[in-house]
């Protein structure tokens, strides 16, 4: 068994969690340097912390966790219309229903790998694909930053978020931008359809 999969088994709480108070509420931290205090902080008002659950251990499979014929990115349809540019390798899609930034899309290799077992030739493409995405989302126009997230807690298929912030909007910047993007208005369907096309097309032009 190798140390992953020895991870992925695992039963009893590690030390760390052990160390947590477990069934409490625990007491929002005040202070200049805690995070509700930060200036892009979303929320305002009386907030409360909720109460930390039991550790769930071994934890639930993740979609594909069993292999690709589990995995929604496996058996996506070829004609999905999510799909904004692929090749033999990799795929860009975005939603086809608006949401509250300028456009969200994400990245996916097309074999079923996550990134510690991504493979080396996969690997040398990712960086320049990022830079491709970057370029290509700026060029959209009134664009700050284009931020890449990776998160795994849902699928195992590897899968990269591309954020980008609104030029202008300093409210919006850090990590708290996916969040803004629950929460702001939803775009117009005509809208949300041109910039989709329009990012389809500059992929499709950078190679």
């Amino acid at each position: 068994m190798t140390d992953l999969e020895s991870v992925t088994a695992t039963t009893e709480p590690g030390a760390y969690v052990r160390s947590l108070p477990i069934g409490e509420r625990i007491a929002l931290p005040t202070g200049e340097e805690t995070v509700t205090s930060w200036p892009n902080f979303p929320i305002e008002g009386e907030l409360r912390l909720k109460v930390l659950d039991e550790p769930v251990l071994p934890e639930p499979p993740r979609s594909g966790e069993e292999g690709p014929e589990t995995c929604h990115v496996c058996l996506r349809d070829p004609a999905d219309p999510e799909v904004l540019w692929q090749d033999e390798h990799w795929l860009v899609t975005a939603p086809v229903e608006p949401g509250g930034l300028p456009v969200e899309a994400m990245l996916y290799p097309r074999g079923h790998h996550d990134l510690a077992d991504l493979p080396p030739e996969r690997s040398a493409e990712l960086g320049p694909l990022l830079q491709r995405l970057e370029r290509a989302v700026t060029a959209l126009g009134g664009i700050g930053r284009v931020h890449f997230n990776r998160w795994g807690d849902g699928a195992k298929h590897l899968h990269v978020w591309v954020i980008p912030r609104p030029e202008g909007m300093l409210q919006l910047r850090g990590s708290f931008l996916p969040l803004w993007g629950d929460l702001l208005p939803k775009q117009s369907a005509e809208d949300w359809a041109e910039t989709r096309g329009r990012l389809a097309a500059l992929l499709a032009a950078d190679g």
